[in-house]
């Protein structure tokens, strides 16, 4: 760990305290994507990536490793991964476990496991190795999403993945769910339209919440027989939908789609609650707000006009919101984000989340610029330990992307 008070300002609030995690000189380093469920409960340790950005990692790359950073012992830094084309880790929901997927698969072909292995190390086990179809299907799986996600009861993961074999057109994505007790596979939802899902569990401990996954629908994208993606999205955007782990029970939420509103493509649940927040933009005017939402019954992908669907502009008391990436603590009562309006770098934000379901952000405090370059492999992406104390995002001000965090709020 690295000490950078050079990154506060007199805006900062007295007692922060900003440190850099990972400093190698030439190896980057990165956290994982805002969303992923990488914390212990008890907020004293997290996995990290290195030789890696904050969208995923070459899986030919012989540098990559996961990363157990250890706040209460000086942020050390312990390597728990060694195999080459690790991706994908999600620490189980009492902090024992990392599960992560090692990525041996070409398109139509290869090998996709699922491992498990000890939070200290020990005990690492394949759990699921899938080199022919998901069973109960023709398809493959290949080009694993870089992220995977687990149920709040620590019995279901679930990750995205390409199902074209090369020759299929259009190609299709679909959405895999593991039962880790059975420790069986099934493909729940595909279709040529959910090429980037960031599928993510409910926090809900409800026993039929914990069933739920929000997932990101990008229509009218673009796809390569390969899987390469060349067009993200297209027409009236992308939308957001919410789903049971078994395929059944598709909602939407009042998000983008009416020409004027889009989503941008970063979306999170509030904490444990029924609530989802996503980071919108408009035309006009030019702005990029916080938007929270409870989904409804699907209605046909109208995004802001669902019927039912119910929202509340988080961001609505700031003249010309700027705001891009967030999360939030797991009790749902704050929010971290980055802005962009404040030039060279931007800035990190923290706000209180309100009480009242129509309320707006509250006691937002500036905490310092990242000085990040904004390029696509730099992005901040900021978010929060479980308990809210701690903040933690990327930055490439030295040169080289690197992790840090920030706390003493």
């Amino acid at each position: 760990m690295k000490r950078r008070p050079d990154l506060l300002s007199e805006r900062s609030p007295r007692g922060l305290e900003v440190i850099q995690l990972t400093a190698e000189a030439r190896i980057p380093s990165s956290h994982f994507y805002m969303e992923a469920q990488v914390f212990t409960p008890d907020s004293k340790r997290l996995v990290l990536h290195r030789s890696a950005h904050p969208h995923g990692s070459d899986p030919s790359d012989p540098e990559h490793q996961f990363l157990v950073c250890d706040l209460e012992n000086g942020c050390a830094l312990t390597p728990i991964t060694t195999e080459l084309g690790t991706t994908a880790p999600s620490v189980s929901p009492d902090g024992q476990l990392l599960y992560y997927f090692v990525n041996e698969t070409t398109v139509g072909g290869g090998r996709l496991t699922l491992m498990r292995v000890g939070m200290e190390g020990g005990g690492r086990d394949p759990l699921v190795v899938l080199d022919g179809p998901i069973p109960g299907t023709a398809f493959r799986p290949s080009r694993p999403y870089p992220l995977s996600t687990i149920s709040s009861d620590g019995k279901r993961l679930a990750i995205s993945a390409f199902l074209g074999d090369g020759k299929m057109e259009p190609p299709e994505w679909g959405l895999l769910v593991f039962d880790l007790e059975n420790v069986t596979v099934q493909l729940v939802i595909h279709g040529p339209s959910w090429c980037n899902m960031h599928p993510q569990y409910s926090r809900s401990t409800d026993p039929i919440a914990s069933h739920d996954l929000l997932i990101q629908e990008n229509h009218d994208n673009a796809t390569d027989a390969d899987g390469r993606v060349t067009r993200l999205t297209g027409g009236a955007g992308a939308d957001i939908h919410v789903i049971r782990d078994n395929g059944t029970n598709f909602r939407d939420l009042p998000w983008g789609r009416d020409g004027n509103e889009f989503c941008q493509g970063h979306q999170c649940w509030r904490g444990r609650s029924d609530r989802a927040i996503t980071s919108t933009g408009t035309r006009t005017p030019s702005e990029r707000q916080l938007i929270e939402g409870l989904a409804a019954p699907h209605a046909g992908h109208l995004g802001i006009r669902t019927p039912g669907g119910v929202r509340n502009d988080l961001s609505r008391s700031f003249p010309n919101p700027d705001f891009f990436h967030f999360a939030t603590d797991i009790a749902g009562t704050r929010l971290i984000t980055d802005s962009g309006a404040n030039g060279g770098g931007g800035g990190l934000y923290l706000a209180d989340l309100p009480e009242s379901a129509d309320g707006a952000l509250e006691n937002v405090t500036f905490l310092l610029n990242p000085r990040s370059s904004w390029q696509k492999h730099s992005h901040i992406h900021p978010f929060l330990s479980p308990d809210g104390s701690a903040g933690f995002f990327n930055s490439d001000e030295s040169g080289l992307l690197q992790a840090y965090m920030v706390r003493g709020w």
